[in-house]
């Protein structure tokens, strides 16, 4: 997945929430797997919880402390697809010299 000579972002943060980022030239090595494979996670996440929130906004009785809770969980899952998808987005800019 990844091109030669580019860094990936990994989905994950390091020391101080600073960003981790990959280099190599092996799209298909173990820490690239492992990373693909935690990115499909936090996007299955969020899928489960956009549906949850669907549900519990049509709820009329959700508490405001669901509410609070949800939208906590709403801003995590948000954050990691964020992330997610400006690492992908590197990845294609650097694979496609013609995308902008």
């Amino acid at each position: 997945m990844t091109a030669p000579n580019t860094l990936r972002l990994l989905p994950w943060s390091g020391p101080e929430g600073k960003p981790c980022y990959l280099s190599t030239d092996d799209g298909e090595g173990y820490m690239s797997r492992l990373a693909d494979n935690i990115e499909a996670m936090q996007l299955g996440t969020a899928a489960e919880l956009l549906e949850r929130a669907s549900n519990k906004l049509d709820d009329q009785g959700t508490s405001s402390e669901d509410m609070r809770r949800l939208a906590k969980d709403l801003t995590g899952a948000l954050r990691e697809v964020l992330r997610v998808a400006t690492s992908r987005g590197d990845l294609l800019a650097v694979s496609d010299p013609h995308c902008p």
